[in-house]
């Protein structure tokens, strides 16, 4: 007996197809100017497939001095920011899940207060000026160390978590941090990978930060550069000139290889990190 399939469903199917062309179909198109020859791409024949594969456009990009040194510091802020964001966002949010702590509703309260009203971009600005983090990688990591929704989210999370675990912990001689240590963190795999997967691409996409609290270009990451590339044409390559006909063709090609470049190593931290990612948001988003 054939299942019947409901309206509903069909509906929901186009929609989510509707939804992932939308989605692909920008970096298909960006990936397949990038590795065309420029007649084609001059023509306007290229649309999903790249024609008269070239790799040339990402030669040039990848020599250029500024694209390796803004990578470098790109990975740099990311991985400490995602490492520092995570220990002190988990440990608040470990402490708020314990609603014997003192003060726990008040320190709530205050937490979800800065969702709604912040001192703005300014005060802020002045803050990181007068502790002496402009121009440093401090005052790319601190400043957003702490995101109130992941801290609640998180919270959420520890809030599920069978209390008589905790309980056979203390038993057994731990205190608060050991068990925080021993059987919280392995419990906890999947709202880390979620947490820190959500910290980790909002440093790497961050640029402004950078435009900020940095000055010294050689400290610029890699969406200052492209921000500057793709606004400005500014890719600094005498190579840009030998390739094709038409240069502002080949600066189109040339930033569409800097865009690729820059976005596809961050996206292919989603497939390691899938297993986790749902089941991370859901728990934290449902328990409570």
């Amino acid at each position: 007996m054939r299942k019947k399939v409901s309206l509903f469903s069909v509906i929901n199917v186009v929609i989510l197809l509707m939804v992932v062309v939308v989605t692909l179909y920008p970096f298909l198109y960006m990936a397949a100017i990038s590795l065309s020859d420029s007649n084609a791409v001059m023509k306007g024949e290229v649309t999903f497939l790249p024609k008269g594969l070239n790799f040339d456009t990402y030669k040039i990009v990848l020599a250029d001095k500024r694209i390796l040194s803004s990578y470098a510091n790109t990975i740099l802020y990311t991985v400490t920011f995602t490492a520092l964001a995570l220990f002190v966002t988990s440990l608040g949010a470990y402490a708020l899940a314990k609603k014997h702590m003192p003060f726990h509703r008040g320190f709530t309260l205050m937490i979800v207060f800065t969702m709604f009203f912040s001192g703005g971009m300014i005060p802020t600005f002045l803050v990181v000026k007068e502790l002496g983090m402009v121009d440093t990688i401090w005052g790319m990591i601190l400043p957003g160390a702490v995101s109130t929704w992941n801290l609640l989210i998180m919270r959420t999370f520890f809030s599920g978590l069978p209390a008589e675990l905790e309980e056979s912990g203390r038993m057994d001689g731990l205190n608060d941090f050991g068990v925080f240590l021993r059987i919280v963190l392995p419990l906890s795999q999947a709202i880390f990978a979620t947490i820190g997967l959500f910290y980790a691409v909002s440093m790497w996409n961050n640029f402004q930060l950078p435009l900020l609290y940095l000055r010294n270009p050689d400290m610029f990451p890699l969406q200052v550069v492209l921000r500057n590339i793709v606004l400005a044409g500014q890719l600094n390559s005498a190579e840009a000139t030998s390739i094709g006909g038409d240069q502002l063709l080949v600066e189109e090609s040339l930033k569409y290889a800097t865009i690729m470049v820059a976005t596809v190593p961050i996206l292919l931290l989603y497939p390691f990190l899938q297993k986790y990612f749902v089941r991370g948001v859901m728990i934290g988003a449902i328990k409570g």
